[in-house]
C-alpha cells in the first residue's frame, strides 16, 4: 500500500488507507480485545501503517488497545495520531453507570473541554502513558467548534512547541465541518487536518473552502467519515440508514440510492466508489475508516483496492449527483 508524505512534514508518511480506532473504544457496542487486535493485525498485513485514535474514544480504551496492538511492531514503521481538547477526569462516583457519549464503557471518567496550553500538555502526557508510545506522530485538536479562540491561540502554540521538541511530528485539527478547518489553514501553523463527513461521494462542501486552501499552502488533508455515518457503507442504502449520526432524511437516502444506481451501471458498488472518490483530490493524503475486527478490515481493503472507471465521475456529474467544480473540469476531486 502506498504512503503519502505530508508536504510540510515529509518525515511523516501516512498510508493512503488508515485504520480508525473508535470501535476499539467500544463505539456503540462492545468490542473484545481479541477482535480489535485482529483488526490491527489484518490491517498491518495489508500494508496499513496509519492508525488514528483519541482519548474521547471509550474514555481512553481505544488508546490503550491500540498501543498494546502495536507494541511489538517496529516504531519507525507506523504512524499514530491522537487528539487533544477533551481531558479525562476521574469520576469514580459514576463508575457503576455506562458512558453517555456513545461508547459502551463504564462512566469512570468525565470529559472536560480544555484547549489551554496546560490542558494540551496534560492530554499528550496521558496519551503517551495510555499508548505506551515514546512520541505521537500526529496530534489533532479534537472538535474545537465552540473553542476557536483558545484552540487557535493557546492549543496550537503549545503543539508547535511540542513539534519543535520532537514530542509530536505534525499538528492540526479534526472536525466534522470544513469552514473552521479552512480557517486553521489560513490563520495558524498546522501541517495536516482531518475532515469527517464533509468531503464524500454524497456531499463536497470541503471542496469550496478547505481543500483549495490546504492545497495552496501545502497542508495535508485526511478524510474520515467517508461513508457519512454509514449511509454510503452498503450497496443500496436501507430506509433506516444513518446520516450524520442520526436517522437519514428520506431525500438524502433517495440521493444516495440514485448515486448507487449509477455506480452499479459502471460495475462498482456504492462503498467502493465512496472510497475511490475522496482520494482523487490531490490535497487528500489518507482516508481513515473505522473498523472493529479483522473481517471489516479485509472488506475495507478489498473495497479500497477496487479499480473505478474514470467515466463514472463524469456520469455522476452529468446526472447532477456531483456538484460541478469549474477549477477541476466539472468533477470535484479530479485534482
Amino acid at each position: 500500500m502506498r504512503a503519502r508524505a505530508l508536504p510540510l512534514r515529509p518525515e511523516v508518511r501516512l498510508s493512503e488507507l488508515g485504520l480508525g480506532a473508535a470501535q476499539g473504544g467500544n463505539l456503540y457496542r462492545a468490542t473484545t480485545d481479541e477482535e480489535f487486535a485482529s483488526a490491527v493485525d489484518t490491517a498491518w498485513a495489508a500494508g496499513v501503517r496509519y492508525y488514528d485514535t483519541a482519548p474521547h474514544y471509550g474514555l481512553g480504551l481505544s488508546e490503550r488497545r491500540l498501543g498494546a496492538a502495536l507494541r511489538e511492531r517496529p516504531r519507525a514503521a507506523y504512524v499514530v495520531s491522537t487528539k487533544v481538547g477533551r481531558l479525562l477526569v476521574p469520576s469514580p462516583e459514576d463508575a457503576h453507570l455506562r458512558d453517555s457519549d456513545g461508547f459502551d464503557v463504564p462512566a469512570s471518567h468525565r470529559r472536560v473541554w480544555d484547549f489551554s496550553r496546560d490542558g494540551v500538555l496534560r492530554s499528550i502526557e496521558a496519551s503517551l502513558d495510555r499508548t505506551g508510545l515514546d512520541r505521537i506522530d500526529v496530534v489533532y485538536l479534537h472538535d474545537p467548534d465552540d473553542h476557536w479562540e483558545q484552540a487557535a491561540h493557546e492549543a496550537v502554540p503549545a503543539l508547535v512547541e511540542l513539534r519543535d521538541q520532537g514530542v509530536v511530528g505534525a499538528i492540526g485539527a479534526g472536525m466534522n465541518q470544513s469552514a473552521m478547518l479552512a480557517r486553521f489553514v489560513r490563520e495558524t501553523d498546522v501541517d495536516v487536518l482531518m475532515c469527517a463527513g464533509r468531503y464524500t461521494l454524497l456531499e463536497q462542501g470541503a471542496a469550496d473552502d478547505l481543500l483549495p486552501s490546504a492545497e495552496s499552502r501545502g497542508v495535508g488533508v485526511v478524510i474520515a467519515g467517508v461513508y457519512n455515518s454509514g449511509l454510503l457503507s452498503r450497496e443500496r442504502p436501507p430506509a433506516d440508514a444513518v446520516y450524520n449520526y442520526q436517522q437519514a432524511p428520506a431525500e438524502v437516502i433517495e440521493r444516495a440510492r440514485r448515486i448507487a444506481a449509477v455506480c452499479e451501471a459502471y460495475g462498482v458498488t456504492l462503498p467502493q466508489a465512496a472510497l475511490a472518490f475522496v482520494r482523487r483530490h490531490s490535497a487528500v493524503v489518507s482516508t481513515v475508516v473505522g473498523v472493529r475486527d479483522g473481517a471489516q478490515v479485509t472488506e475495507t481493503v478489498r473495497r479500497f483496492g477496487t479499480a473505478v472507471p474514470e467515466e463514472l465521475w463524469d456520469a455522476l456529474a452529468a446526472a447532477g449527483l456531483l456538484a460541478p467544480s469549474p477549477d477541476q473540469d466539472g468533477v470535484p476531486g479530479r485534482g
